[in-house]
C-alpha cells in the first residue's frame, strides 16, 4: 500500500438530477478511501462539481432561472444523494467557489505570461454536450465522434485563446510509456496512445462571453469565459491547496488515482498531464477509467428513458445492498449490466441465503444451546482447519485485490468463503450434535468457527456495507465501530463467554412475484387424480428414448421454509447453475429448513410447472424412501450447480 492515499471522483455537472453512473463512481472511491483509512493510511477523498458552461446555462435557461440558482438547487441533490449512500469524501468542491475560481484565473496569467496560451481566430465544430470542438477530420458521419455521444455539431467561427496543448504531444508518449500504470486499465492505455499517434491540435481553452457568458473570466482579456474542461479539471489541484497552503498541497499531491468514466478519458489523459506539464505540477500516479452501466446492451440515458434514480433505488432495497450489488457486479474497465432481476438474485443469494441466514443460524444455535454466550472451541478437526484457511487466505486476497483495483475479486471471493462456511455447517451439523450432553462442546466448536468466519468477513466487507455489517458485528458480541483491520488477518480473537445479541433479519428475502403458471391439471396438484384401479405387475419397462427425457440436474439449496398450513411440504429456493427457481418438496417431516440450506440435491429440471397448496413448484427433488425413513439423493463431492446427472 501506499505511503499516502489521495483519490478523486469526476466533479459532477449540475444540470441534472445524478443518476447511477455518479452513485458508482462515488461508492467505489469511498469503498477504496475507507479500506484505505480501516489499514491506517493517510487518506484523502475529493469529489464535487462542475458548475460551469453551456449545459449549464441551457438547463437554466430551460428552467427558468439563472446558471448560479440552477447550480444552488442542483448540488443539493448531489449531497442529499451522498449522504443517503454514506459517502465519506473529506471535502466536496464547486467550482463556483472562490477558493477554485482564484487557482483557475492565477494558472491562466501564469500560462498565459510564459506564452503558453495565444489567441487566435478559430473555425471548427462544437459539440455542446460534450462542450468540445473538433475539426472537419474528427467527426463521424458529421456528428461527434465521442462514443455514446454522436450528436450533431455546431460550426463555429470565431476569436478565442489557445493553450499549446500540441507541443507536449511527443513528451506525452514517452511518458506513458514509461509509467504503464499511469493510464488503467491497460486497453484504456492503448487508447490513449492510439489519439496520440495522430496530429494533436493546440487546445481552445475560452469561450466569448457574446456567445457563453457563464464561467469563469479570463484574468487577461473580461470578453472571455474559461472553457469548462480547463475549469474542471484544476479542481484536482485547487481543492488540496495548489497556489494557497504549499504544505497541505504537498501532504496530498500527487492524486493516487483518478477515479473517471470512460467517456471522459481523453480529457483526463491527453487535456489533463499537458496542463501539468506546462504548470511544472507532477502527474497523477494514475487515471482509472471504469465502463459504463448497461440496460441489457444498451447505455443509460434520459433519451432512452433507462436511467436508474440510485436514491429511489436506495430507499426501496437499503443503501448497503445496493452498494454491494455495485462493487460486486462490475468488473473495473469494463461495462456491467443493471437490472432489477439481477439486483434481486444477487441480494436474495450472496445477503439473504448466504450471509443472513449463516448469521441467523449461528446466533440462533448458541442462544438455545450456550446460553448466548461465545462457547469455547476445541480441536476443530480436518473442516474447521479448512474453513479457518480459506477465510483467512480470502481477507489477504481482499487486500490484494483493493491494491490491483479489482474490488469485485475479493468481494466475490468472501461470498465464497460464506458458502464454505454453510457447508461446514451441513457437514458437521450443530443442531443436531448440540441435543446430546457428549457431543454439546463439539456444536460449541463448530459454532465458534462459523462465527469466528463470520467476524472476519464482517470486518472485510464493512466498508462495503459499514451499516449491516456494524450489526452484524454487534450481534457477536464485538464492539461498534470500525473493526481493527489487523485483527482481521488472525484466527481465534472471538472471546469465549462474549454474550451475543438479539437482533432483527439482517437481509430480509426480497419476494418476488411469482408468474402465473397456465399447467394442465396434474397429480401434483391440490386435487389428487383418481387412482387406477388396476395395478401394473412388477415394474414397467422403458425406452432409452423415454429416460432421455427427464432432464436431471444438481442444485443447491438456497432458502427453505415451511408451507402454511401443510405439515409434509417446504417451499425450496434453489440454484440450478444459471437461474434460480422454486419448487415444492414433501420432505418436511424428514428434514427442518435450516438443516436443507447449502446441500446440493438432485432434481428434475424440465418436470412441467405445477401448483402445489397455491405455491407453484418448477421441478420436482429426488429422494430415497424406506418405510417412514426418507433420504435427499445428493452427489459425491463438490459439482456446480446446474451440473447434468445420467
Amino acid at each position: 500500500m501506499t505511503d499516502n492515499f489521495y483519490i478523486t471522483t469526476p466533479i459532477y455537472y449540475v444540470n441534472d438530477r445524478p443518476h447511477i453512473g455518479h452513485a458508482y463512481t462515488t461508492i467505489l472511491a469511498d469503498v477504496l478511501a475507507r479500506y484505505h483509512r480501516l489499514i491506517n493510511v493517510p487518506t484523502w477523498f475529493l469529489t464535487g462539481t462542475d458548475e460551469h458552461g453551456q449545459k449549464v446555462q441551457r438547463a437554466a435557461e430551460a428552467a427558468g432561472m439563472t446558471p448560479q440558482q440552477q447550480a444552488d438547487e442542483t448540488v443539493v441533490r448531489f449531497k442529499a444523494l451522498w449522504e443517503k449512500l454514506e459517502i465519506t469524501n473529506d471535502d466536496f468542491i464547486r467550482t463556483t467557489e472562490p477558493r477554485h475560481q482564484k487557482v483557475v484565473q492565477d494558472i491562466l496569467q501564469d500560462l498565459f505570461d510564459r506564452d503558453e496560451i495565444y489567441r487566435a481566430d478559430f473555425e471548427g465544430w462544437y459539440c455542446v454536450t460534450c462542450e468540445r470542438f473538433y475539426t472537419e477530420k474528427d467527426l463521424v458521419d458529421g456528428n461527434c465522434p465521442e462514443p455514446g455521444c454522436g450528436r450533431p455539431v455546431d460550426k463555429i467561427t470565431e476569436p478565442n485563446y489557445f493553450f499549446r496543448m500540441s507541443k507536449y504531444q511527443q513528451w506525452l508518449i514517452d511518458y506513458i510509456e514509461a509509467n504503464p500504470t499511469f493510464i488503467q486499465p491497460d486497453f484504456r492505455r492503448n487508447e490513449t496512445l492510439g489519439f496520440l499517434r495522430k496530429e494533436l491540435n493546440d487546445l481552445c481553452i475560452s469561450r466569448p462571453k457574446s456567445r457563453m457568458a457563464w464561467g469563469i473570466e479570463l484574468p487577461f482579456d473580461a470578453d472571455f469565459v474559461t472553457y469548462v474542461w480547463f475549469d474542471a479539471l484544476v479542481n484536482y489541484i485547487s481543492a488540496p491547496g495548489y497556489l494557497q497552503d504549499d504544505a497541505r498541497f504537498r501532504s496530498h499531491w500527487p492524486a493516487t488515482c483518478h477515479l473517471i468514466g470512460k467517456d471522459i478519458l481523453t480529457t483526463h489523459t491527453v487535456y489533463w498531464p499537458t496542463m501539468l506539464k506546462a504548470m511544472d505540477v507532477p502527474m497523477p500516479k494514475t487515471i482509472f477509467a471504469h465502463g459504463w452501466w448497461l440496460v441489457g446492451r444498451d447505455k443509460m440515458s434520459k433519451t432512452a428513458g433507462n436511467v436508474v434514480n440510485p436514491m429511489a433505488f436506495a430507499d426501496q432495497y437499503g443503501v448497503d445492498a445496493f452498494r454491494y450489488f455495485l462493487m460486486t457486479e462490475m468488473s473495473l474497465g469494463q461495462d456491467a449490466s443493471f437490472t432489477e432481476e439481477a439486483f434481486i438474485r444477487r441480494y436474495n443469494t450472496d445477503l439473504a441465503n448466504d450471509l443472513g441466514n449463516m448469521l441467523s443460524r449461528v446466533t440462533k444455535l448458541i442462544g438455545s444451546y450456550f446460553d448466548r454466550k461465545i462457547p469455547t472451541p476445541l480441536e476443530a478437526g480436518e473442516a474447521g482447519e479448512r474453513l479457518r484457511e480459506t477465510t483467512l487466505r480470502a481477507a489477504e486476497e481482499l487486500v490484494a485485490s483493493v491494491e490491483r483495483m479489482r474490488p469485485d475479486q475479493g468481494l466475490n471471493g468472501l461470498a465464497a468463503v460464506v458458502r464454505e462456511a454453510n457447508r461446514y455447517m451441513e457437514l458437521r451439523q450443530p443442531w443436531t450434535l448440540a441435543k446430546a450432553e457428549e457431543t454439546r462442546a463439539e456444536a460449541g466448536t463448530v459454532l465458534y468457527y462459523a462465527a469466528e468466519a463470520l467476524r472476519i468477513i464482517s470486518g472485510m466487507l464493512y466498508p462495503v456495507m459499514p451499516g449491516k455489517m456494524s450489526a452484524l458485528r454487534e450481534a457477536l458480541g464485538l464492539p461498534a465501530g470500525d473493526p481493527d483491520f489487523a485483527d482481521l488477518h488472525e484466527w481465534g480473537l472471538l472471546k469465549p463467554g462474549t454474550e451475543i445479541q438479539k437482533m432483527k433479519i439482517l437481509f430480509p428475502r426480497i419476494q418476488t412475484k411469482e408468474p402465473k403458471v397456465d399447467a394442465p391439471a396434474s397429480p401434483r396438484e391440490e386435487k389428487p387424480m383418481p387412482e387406477s384401479k388396476e395395478s401394473p405387475v412388477g415394474v414397467a419397462q422403458i425406452e432409452y428414448t423415454d429416460f432421455a427425457k427427464v432432464a436431471l440436474q444438481t442444485a443447491r439449496i438456497l432458502e427453505a421454509e415451511k408451507i402454511e398450513g401443510a405439515d409434509k411440504l417446504l417451499r425450496l429456493q434453489i440454484d440450478l447453475g444459471e437461474e434460480q427457481r422454486q419448487i415444492v418438496a414433501g420432505i418436511a417431516l424428514s428434514y427442518t429448513p435450516e438443516a436443507l440450506i447449502g446441500k446440493t440435491i438432485v432434481v428434475v429440471s424440465n418436470l412441467k410447472p405445477a401448483r402445489i397448496r397455491k405455491v407453484d413448484s418448477n421441478g420436482m427433488l429426488l429422494a430415497a424412501k424406506s418405510g417412514d425413513q426418507l433420504r435427499l439423493i445428493t452427489v459425491d463431492g463438490e459439482l456446480p450447480a446446474g451440473s447434468s446427472v445420467g
